[in-house]
């Protein structure tokens, strides 16, 4: 698991590139909120938009969402969990 990897919104910033926010979300096909909030990363990379990412880049929509999912769990580790007693094998 990477070291504190980064929110997919940082890569997507450098990928829509000098765009403005209002233009990219037009040509993706969503809100403006909606594509700031991933950017600022304050909102996930959906299967939806994953797919919205791929057409738009050219991208596999599974870059979107493992990067997210590298995000989330990276997060989920560092925050205080229940001890969880282990399921004894079947034979």
């Amino acid at each position: 698991m990477f070291h504190n990897p980064p929110h997919p919104g940082e890569l997507l910033r450098e990928w829509i590139g000098e765009t403005p926010v209002g233009e990219a979300a037009v040509r993706l096909k969503v809100a403006r909120s909606t594509l700031s909030r991933i950017l600022n990363g304050r909102a996930s990379v959906t299967a939806a938009m994953a797919l919205r990412f791929s057409d738009a880049f050219g991208s596999r929509p599974e870059l979107w969402l493992d990067l997210q999912q590298q995000y989330d769990l990276w997060h989920a580790s560092r925050r205080r969990r229940p001890r969880i007693a282990s399921f004894p094998r079947a034979p």
